[in-house]
């Protein structure tokens, strides 16, 4: 199978990566990146044919990716439905573009409709992301399981029955490292508030979530029995779980969710505007 990245940053990078870890060809994977430093980068790393904007050669694929940021989406489309139509014909075209809804990509690629949305998140740039995806009832059970091993390269992958509900993926797995990253900073903050220097912070801090996420990951027990395991009456964790509860640090969690869901719906709107 042939596949074609329509962009070519971070995401691709990462793509590409993870699809020749698995022994993927490079001969069968190209890139379409205006960037002149990112198609050096590409074709030196992985070998991948580069160009600097969609041919006909580009199109002779089974796959298309698209990797670009929201705001260029119907620029960089474009030329599938002016100078190159009728190319696009049969192929699986897969959009890992924040926020835009299949609806508008499709219509901006002239009804188009065979088309998977995902959403990665940043770990997927390590190997360790999660993508949630939606498929339109034109993409057929092979083509599902041709987008998955995609992007299964860079983690694990969780199918979604109602696109409405990729603002809902968006708002926990697709910003929730930034959630994560912000708790870890506060515990870095507090270890060097308690007299720790930087560096033994970091680490205290790092590895504590690391381990408490990995026994999560293995244990068939729920969080809440997990957290009670840790939490002696009386004790120190119990303390610090009241003043948690005191501050209302869950509900503010959940608030935070809900509003990034919400702003992924109003983006959605803002983005698939003609």
């Amino acid at each position: 199978m042939k596949i074609t990245f329509i962009g070519g940053g971070n995401m691709t990078t990462a793509l590409i990566g993870g699809l020749r870890k698995q022994g993927y060809s490079a001969a069968a994977m190209q890139v379409v990146e205006p960037l002149e430093e990112n198609r050096e980068k590409l074709t030196g790393v992985f070998g991948v044919r580069c160009c600097a904007a969609v041919d006909a050669a580009s199109l002779n694929c089974e796959m298309l990716v698209l990797a670009i940021k929201p705001q260029q989406a119907r620029a960089a489309l474009a030329p599938l439905t002016n100078q190159f139509k009728g190319l696009l014909q049969e192929q699986l075209v897969v959009s890992v573009i924040a926020g835009l809804r299949l609806t508008d990509i499709s219509r901006w690629l002239g009804g188009y409709r065979k088309l998977v949305r995902s959403m990665p998140n940043m770990p997927a740039l390590i190997g360790a992301g999660i993508s949630g995806l939606y498929a339109n009832p034109e993409v057929d059970h092979e083509g599902r399981d041709t987008a998955e091993k995609i992007l299964k390269a860079v983690g694990h992958t969780l199918w979604i029955t109602d696109e409405a509900q990729m603002d809902a993926v968006t708002a926990i797995s697709g910003s929730g490292p930034a959630y994560v990253f912000y708790f870890i900073e506060a515990l870095q903050q507090s270890a060097q508030v308690l007299g720790f220097d930087e560096a033994t912070a970091r680490k205290l801090a790092i590895e504590t979530f690391v381990g408490a996420a990995r026994m999560a990951e293995q244990s068939q027990e729920s969080f809440s029995e997990l957290r009670h395991r840790v939490t002696s009456k009386g004790g120190t964790t119990e303390a610090a779980l009241n003043s948690f509860e005191s501050d209302g640090v869950a509900a503010a969690i959940m608030r935070g969710a809900h509003a990034a869901a919400a702003r992924g719906r109003a983006l959605g709107d803002e983005m698939g505007r003609d």
